[in-house]
Formats: C-alpha cells, sequence, structure tokens
C-alpha cells in the first residue's frame, strides 16, 4: 500500500515538473502570468513554472525589427508622391512589460506615427526638395516616433526613408525635363568648343601670315643684297651702276624665261615676251639713266 502511494505520488509530481519546465530562446522574453495576473518575466534559457496555475501569457522578440510603411502625400507643389519609410524598432529589455501590456499592436502604433509626421512635413515641400530632404524627414519621424514609443518599451534604432514615387506623368515629365537640359547643356559645350576651334584656328592662320611675309621680306632682302653684290662686282671691272642695273634686268628676264619653259604644263604667258623685248628693255633702261644724268648735272 505504502510503495503504491509512493508511486502515484511521484508520477505526479514527475509530470508537475515534465510540464513545468520550459526553455525560453536566445534575444526572446516570456511573460508569465499567474492565474490571469501578471507574475513574472523569463529570458533566455531553462525556466520553470507551475502547470495549471502558471501559465504562458506571451513572448516577445528582444531582436531589432523593422517596419515598412508606405505613405501616399502632397508635396507643395501639388504632386503626390508615395514615400516608403523603414523604421527599425527594438523593445527595451528592462521594459518587456511596457511593451507587452501597454501596447496591443505597436505595428499599427508606429504606422500611425509615420503617417502623421509623413504628412505634416511632406506639404511644406516641394518635390525637388522631398528627394534633397528625405534625411531631414527621416530624422523628423525618428524624433517623433522615439518620443512616443519610449513610454511603451519600444527603442527607435533608425528611420530611413528608402523611396520617394511620383506619379508616373511626373516621373515623365521629370525625365523630359533631365533630357532637355542635359541637351542644353551638351549644345553650350559643342558651340564653346566650336569657339575655340575657330578662334585657334584664326590664330594660326595670322601667325602663317606672319611667318610668310617674315620669310617674303626676307627674301626680297636677301635678292636685293646680291642685286647690291652684282652692281659691285661689275663696277669693279668698269661698268657704271647704270649699266650694270640694266645688264641685271636683261639677266633676270632671261632667267624667267628659261624658268618657264623648264616646266611643260606651265601655263604662264609672260608679256611681253618677243625676242626683241631684252634689247627694247635695255636701250630703255639706259635712256633713262642718259637722261637723268643730264637732269642732274644742268641742276648742279
Amino acid at each position: 500500500m505504502f510503495s503504491t502511494t509512493f508511486f502515484f505520488f511521484a508520477f505526479i509530481a514527475f509530470v508537475i515538473i515534465v510540464l513545468g519546465i520550459f526553455t525560453v530562446k536566445q534575444q526572446t522574453a516570456v511573460v508569465v502570468e499567474r492565474f490571469g495576473k501578471f507574475h513574472s518575466i523569463r529570458n533566455s534559457g531553462l525556466q520553470f513554472k507551475i502547470p495549471i496555475i502558471d501559465k504562458i501569457a506571451g513572448k516577445l522578440s528582444l531582436k531589432i525589427q523593422q517596419l515598412d510603411v508606405v505613405v501616399e502625400t502632397k508635396t507643395k507643389d501639388d504632386v503626390f508622391v508615395r514615400i516608403k519609410v523603414s523604421v527599425q524598432y527594438q523593445v527595451i529589455k528592462s521594459q518587456v512589460f511596457d511593451a507587452f501590456y501597454k501596447l496591443d499592436n505597436p505595428f499599427t502604433q508606429i504606422t500611425s506615427f509615420v503617417f502623421d509626421v509623413v504628412r505634416a512635413e511632406v506639404p511644406k515641400l516641394r518635390l525637388d526638395d522631398v528627394f534633397e530632404k528625405k534625411d531631414d524627414i527621416a530624422i523628423a519621424v525618428k524624433s517623433e516616433l522615439q518620443e512616443a514609443m519610449n513610454s511603451y518599451g519600444y527603442e527607435i534604432i533608425k528611420t530611413l526613408v528608402t523611396d520617394i514615387d511620383p506619379d508616373e506623368q511626373v516621373k515623365h515629365a521629370m525625365n523630359r525635363i533631365n533630357a532637355a537640359e542635359r541637351e542644353k547643356i551638351a549644345a553650350q559645350y559643342e558651340g564653346d568648343a566650336q569657339r575655340i576651334l575657330i578662334v585657334e584656328k584664326a590664330k594660326a592662320e595670322a601667325e602663317s601670315k606672319r611667318l610668310q611675309g617674315q620669310g617674303i621680306a626676307d627674301q626680297r632682302r636677301e635678292i636685293a643684297r646680291g642685286l647690291l653684290e652684282s652692281v659691285d662686282v661689275l663696277n669693279s671691272v668698269g661698268i657704271s651702276s647704270q649699266e650694270a642695273s640694266a645688264l641685271i634686268v636683261v639677266t633676270q628676264h632671261y632667267d624667267t624665261l628659261q624658268a618657264v619653259g623648264e616646266n611643260s604644263g606651265s601655263k604662264l604667258v609672260l608679256l611681253p615676251n618677243s625676242p626683241t623685248v631684252a634689247s627694247d628693255m635695255l636701250n630703255t633702261m639706259v635712256t633713262s639713266f642718259t637722261a637723268a644724268n643730264e637732269i642732274n648735272k644742268d641742276k648742279s
């Protein structure tokens, strides 16, 4: 009889132990209630509760979680835009009681605050400013959420504006504006490039003309120097300067005719070019020099 009673109570104790043992996973908090009233919070590891008397009311994850909220609103320039805000939040380990009992649905609460802040901030901005100041919008959302959710046992880790999606027609219009602006800039660059080419080409032509003129001047200077030396040589053998000049002119005439004749394909015609031209030219020059000398003698 004694042994039967012992085994019975031993079996009951075993069942109680088996039913009362439970484990809590890492980064998880378990809320235990006793007769429907909060009793304790159990953290990760092996835990024990009294069967029937104690009950696991719920579990809360202590990991960082993310909630994506899409808000449709209107900008200052009357453009409808969909803004996606990602909220990263976490249950404060020391405030598991508040997180479990004070707030029935944290997702709904966070979503409501995000809608409120975004619809208060975005209508103050033009569409272009929304893109530029998305970080300011995210900071405003975090500030508002942090203040509100702390009392419920939640910490707002970070808020991010991850997407800004204007109306489809607005996007097409923006793309056309951007394309036109880029074409305008490209045309300006092409115009500047053409202008630079023209200026540089003009500078090159001016330099070429300058060098060409300098070459011609040098050539004429050398010709004059050669003629002067020729006259000096002829004077040294008793030929006067006038006769020497006439002789040089005749020589140049024949040299020119020879140069023209050497090119079989030349279309240049030297007028006059009869055989008596050189003789007439020489006589004319001698007569002119003689007349010039006579005039100079009369004046003296």
